[in-house]
């Protein structure tokens, strides 16, 4: 036997990069306007804007579809010129207004509504107008036209702040009513403004959800901390580039972070 006791140097384990996050576009409420001050939160856009918006993904070579068709096609390895088109909230004013652009412009969309507000209004803006919530119909209207129906928990409650039995009410129950109004378990989440912890992550996965959306998660990364880019009014083609680029440098920071 050898009296050298050297040894092979370990094999440096390079950690696997984390996949950047896909871009996801985030939209509210499409409805006309013409006063700033109507619009205190920033959450509507006019149809003429929306159309001008998806007629911009579609001169930079990308698609808007649902989230949950965006995260199977990147999965596929065919996710290249796609975009995830998020609507919150659940406004009436998607079915009259946001759902024919999408049609017109060959997308897809997903739809994050509120089962244990059908057919209400958004009491959580106190400052803006009232705006009208889907019915149980109008939702059922939604995904028979193929668009994805997700939940937004019950009542639009900050979930970081609820006890753990409301926080699964407002994830499992909203998931069950889903069920029940359209024949199928909804595949995405998305959390109340934008608000989420790693207790709130923890509890989405547990309850089945396989994604959620948030806006910034900060360190919180994955499938059930997606990233979002808020749209607005005022993004022209020029913002909408501004903010695809922010998108893809803060990704790379995350990656890099990580």
């Amino acid at each position: 036997m050898s009296a050298d006791t050297d040894t092979a140097p370990a094999a440096v384990v390079v950690p696997a990069r984390r996949a950047a996050s896909p871009w996801v576009l985030m939209y509210h409420s499409v409805a006309e306007f013409t006063d700033p001050a109507e619009d205190p939160y920033g959450i509507t856009v006019t149809p003429l804007a929306l159309e001008a918006q998806l007629r911009w993904l579609r001169s930079r070579g990308l698609r808007g579809v649902s989230v949950g068709e965006l995260l199977r096609a990147r999965a596929a390895g065919r996710g290249a010129g796609l975009v995830g088109l998020t609507f919150d909230d659940g406004y009436t004013d998607y079915l009259t207004h946001a759902l024919p652009l999408l049609r017109r412009h060959d997308c897809t969309s997903t739809l994050f509504v509120l089962p244990g507000r059908l057919g209400v209004d958004n009491v959580w803006d106190p400052l803006g107008p009232r705006k009208s919530l889907l019915t149980a119909e109008g939702i059922r209207e939604v995904a028979d036209a193929g668009q994805e129906i997700g939940s937004h928990g019950l009542l639009h409650q900050d979930l970081t702040a609820t006890a753990d039995d409301i926080l699964q009410q407002e994830l499992r129950g909203s998931r069950d009513l889903l069920r029940e109004l359209t024949g199928t378990l909804p595949e995405g989440f998305c959390y109340p403004y934008g608000h989420l912890d790693a207790r709130v992550v923890d509890a989405t996965r547990a309850a089945g959800y396989g994604y959620a959306c948030a806006i910034d998660p900060g360190r919180l990364a994955g499938p059930h901390a997606l990233p979002r880019t808020h749209i607005s009014q005022a993004d022209g083609g020029a913002r909408l580039r501004i903010k695809q680029l922010r998108h893809q440098v803060r990704e790379l920071r995350r990656g890099v972070q990580r």
